[in-house]
């Protein structure tokens, strides 16, 4: 849920301060852009190089640098950020913010804030408990600031009780489940299937197909990206994801079928790209087959239409989207297969187009729904390409 956002960290004179490299591995890891504004008193409790080498962004301490003659702009600052984080907060920090007072680059950025703002306060318990403080959290608060509570504990100071910093991993999962809130398909679950299969004519050859597995892949992330709980049915392919996504490998339409049909009944939106074999071959050989004769002659039959299956079985308020790789006549063959498979929309890509097919990092694709309506998109990269078709599914929804 943090994937590519833009988070500054604000990070003051505690002893809490050392939690900060931590915080921010995590945030990075968590594939966020992370910049650290430390201020004069958090420098004594750590460095800005471990903080920079963690964050890879220079530190920002001042609003100029007399060294380097930068000015740092605390209204871009504040406009670049998706949320400023504020761990460890200090007490003096905290009456700052509340107050308005405006003597430092943090707080300047903080006034200048368009997104939310969350505060860890950090401080020995009597200081967190002392009326003062409690009126600076509740007016925090009342301009719209998020508290992040410290927690009971060994501190500093030797004493036990409130006061200690909220450890950096549950920081990130709060601001991961924040993010995550207001997100189109929060809690959906959704079925995708990508990469071919592979139907065995002997124990070491097959028939397949070049599909590389990357639309459906792309699809996949895009939708968990958007809330999903995404289920990925995939067939043999070299792709992996490092979300937390549900990953189901086959190797054969039929498997695949399967798989699909005890996924899709509690599916909200499914939607098949995987490359699946319109045939295989009536009889497998058990041992490998010699070369032996000059010509080898294989009878095939028909694989089971998964999405014809599907469509067959789909109830009111499921989603069910196809794709259709053509090679000639190709808008009326994806028109027909709405009808026939019984879809909301259909993806149509071409091998006539070039960029767009199996194995390429790029794709074309005209989509039409259940209406009839077209829409067009640009040569894009795969990635790209799958914003387009979540956006073009979540307009119509």
């Amino acid at each position: 849920m943090l994937k590519n956002k833009n988070i500054i960290l604000g990070v003051c004179g505690s002893i809490a301060a050392y939690k900060a490299a931590i915080l921010i591995r995590l945030l990075v890891k968590a594939g966020a852009n992370v910049k650290v504004i430390l201020t004069k008193n958090g420098a004594h409790f750590i460095t800005p190089l471990t903080l920079a080498t963690l964050s890879k962004n220079p530190v920002l301490s001042e609003y100029f640098d007399t060294k380097t003659g930068v000015w740092n702009n605390h209204v871009a600052l504040g406009l670049w950020a998706d949320a400023i984080l504020i761990a460890p907060a200090t007490a003096n920090t905290l009456a700052e913010l509340a107050n308005g007072v405006c003597n430092s680059l943090l707080a300047a950025v903080y006034l200048s804030a368009k997104c939310d703002v969350y505060v860890a306060p950090a401080m020995d318990l009597d200081m967190w408990k002392h009326g003062a403080t409690q009126k600076n959290i509740s007016a925090l608060t009342g301009y719209g600031n998020k508290i992040i509570s410290p927690g009971f504990g060994e501190l500093a100071s030797g004493l036990v009780g409130e006061g200690r910093m909220a450890e950096p991993e549950q920081i990130v999962s709060f601001l991961a489940s924040i993010f995550s809130i207001n997100l189109p398909l929060k809690g959906k679950k959704i079925l995708v299937s990508a990469g071919p299969t592979f139907e065995a004519i002997d124990p070491v050859r097959f028939i397949g197909n070049h599909s590389s597995g990357k639309m459906g892949f792309a699809l996949a992330e895009e939708l968990y990206h958007l809330g999903a709980e995404v289920t990925l049915v995939t067939g043999p392919t070299a792709m992996q994801t490092d979300l937390p996504i549900l990953r189901i490998d086959v190797t054969t339409a039929r498997e695949m079928l399967e798989v699909c049909v005890a996924n899709f009944s509690k599916s909200y939106i499914t939607i098949m790209s995987a490359a699946v074999a319109d045939y295989r071959p009536k009889t497998v050989a058990i041992q490998k087959i010699k070369k032996a004769a000059a010509d080898l002659n294989l009878e095939l039959e028909k694989t089971v239409d998964i999405l014809e299956t599907l469509g067959q079985q789909k109830t009111k308020g499921q989603i069910l989207v196809g794709f259709a790789l053509e090679t000639h006549d190709e808008e009326n063959y994806a028109k027909q297969k709405i009808a026939k498979k019984n879809l909301d929309f259909v993806v149509l890509n071409s091998l006539n187009e070039p960029g767009a097919g199996f194995k390429t990092d790029t794709n074309k694709v005209i989509i039409f729904d259940k209406n009839l309506h077209k829409f067009v998109f640009e040569l894009k990269t795969k990635k790209e390409v799958a914003k387009d078709i979540c956006k073009t599914i979540l307009a119509a929804l």
